[in-house]
């Protein structure tokens, strides 16, 4: 028997939310990552896109355990000089909730253009709504 290996234009993506209200970050982002990939599939293949869609509502109820809302940095360099601006965890969920989410989940996918193939399908919305209803997608429950 011939082990059995995905094409790109074969593999089956199929659309589904989740609600993060409440959510850990670090569990829910391993899961969305796990997706992303297409490793819950049976046909994972490591070299070919297997993953989902995955839309995200309500990134801004995020939670986090410990003393993280104050203590968590998120670091980027400018390039100049002694430039390297942090910005706290609490700030970022008050500017920009979503991309929290998306810190977290962009550092679990593979650093390569197959990597950034699988992090395009991740869509992320502060609040309730979302623009992806055409797509029909499905409600994906994540304990965590």
């Amino acid at each position: 028997m011939k082990t059995f290996s995905a094409k790109p234009d074969e593999v089956r993506r199929d659309w589904f939310v989740v609600d993060a209200d409440g959510k850990t970050l670090g569990r829910l982002s391993t899961e969305i990552a796990r997706r992303l990939r297409g490793k819950h599939k049976p046909e994972y293949t490591p070299h070919v896109d297997t993953g989902d869609y995955i839309v995200v509502v309500n990134a801004d109820k995020i939670r986090v355990t410990g003393n993280k809302m104050e203590d968590k940095l998120y670091h980027r360099y400018t390039g100049y000089v002694g430039s390297l601006k942090a910005i706290p965890l609490k700030k970022l969920m008050e500017e920009k909730p979503e991309r929290a989410l998306q810190y977290a989940v962009k550092g679990m996918l593979p650093r390569n253009p197959l990597g950034r193939k699988m992090f395009a399908k991740l869509r992320v919305f502060a609040g309730p709504e979302h623009t992806h209803a055409a797509q029909q997608p499905v409600p994906l429950e994540i304990k965590a």
